[in-house]
């Protein structure tokens, strides 16, 4: 078989265009290789462990079992939610834990490859899909668990329910194109990991995460500002059959985010052969 023989030259403009339908390409032809990427990190996150499958959901589980210890023991009072505040609070860390992992699913599939970037030549936007093929293994599990708590706690079923998952997605959507972004400064400074996660601890607390936006007040307005919320509220109200009341606000962030990640691939497609042979070098 006659190989394919490709000449690489310093071009003085970058064909945007091009670029794209390239790294769109390249996705295509990656999708056994992404997916065989997702499938041993999956097995190795859980091989090695008593708890397995379960560690997928305990950090948001802990989470909402203190948050509703505080409010039960009258520790902490929250303002009445509409809804039964476990299925509240729980639902809420959940959400919050699958778009924070979004946001640090790029670089925690690029750092975990950096062995064989240099080494091997291949898509890097394998590592991209690869990272979505976890978070959507890792999301189906909490959600039957979110499922089971509406249940118990006689919320029932409703119809909204089948949107829930497309919410998600918006939810992965969201933090996948901010992690792409961040993936190359994280890259070359190890403080930006540590930023992200300090950042991510403040945002939740001006997040409707584990409480009511306030009907009054400066935290109101910075609340309903944020981009954060009208993901997590859109995607718990169609889980508990409410009425979205902050649809308009999640359909311009999905609205938004959309040509924003075509973007952001572009960045990380331009950005990640430069850093790994000055990483190399």
């Amino acid at each position: 078989m006659e190989l394919e023989t490709k000449v690489y030259q310093k071009e003085s403009n970058l064909r945007l265009g091009k670029l794209l339908k390239e790294s769109l390409a390249d996705i295509a032809r990656s999708r056994f290789l992404s997916f065989q990427l997702a499938k041993r990190d999956i097995q190795a996150q859980y091989r090695q462990s008593y708890l397995g499958i379960i560690w997928a959901f305990v950090t948001p589980l802990a989470t909402a079992f203190v948050w509703i210890f505080l409010n039960n023991s009258g520790t902490v009072r929250v303002t009445d939610t509409g809804i039964p505040y476990p299925v509240f609070a729980f639902s809420g860390t959940l959400l919050w834990s699958i778009i924070t992992e979004a946001i640090n699913s790029p670089i925690g599939s690029t750092n975990s490859a950096k062995g064989i970037l240099s080494k091997i030549n291949f898509p890097k936007e394998a590592l991209v899909i690869s990272g979505i093929y976890k978070l959507l293994f890792n999301s189906s599990i909490k959600i039957l668990l979110l499922l089971f708590f509406i249940f118990f706690f006689g919320v029932g079923f409703n119809w909204s329910l089948f949107l829930f998952p497309v919410a998600v997605l918006g939810g992965i959507l969201f933090g996948t194109t901010l992690g792409l972004f961040i993936t190359p400064l994280g890259m070359l400074y190890k403080d930006i990991g540590r930023m992200i996660g300090f950042g991510l601890q403040f945002l939740m607390y001006v997040t409707p995460v584990v409480y009511a936006i306030p009907k009054s007040g400066i935290m109101k307005t910075v609340m309903e500002l944020n981009p954060f919320t009208p993901i997590i509220l859109t995607a718990r109200d169609l889980a508990v059959g409410m009425p979205p009341a902050h649809l308009t606000y999640f359909l311009i962030v999905i609205a938004c985010c959309i040509p924003l990640f075509f973007i952001a691939l572009l960045f990380y497609r331009i950005s990640i052969p430069i850093l790994v042979e000055r990483m190399s070098a």
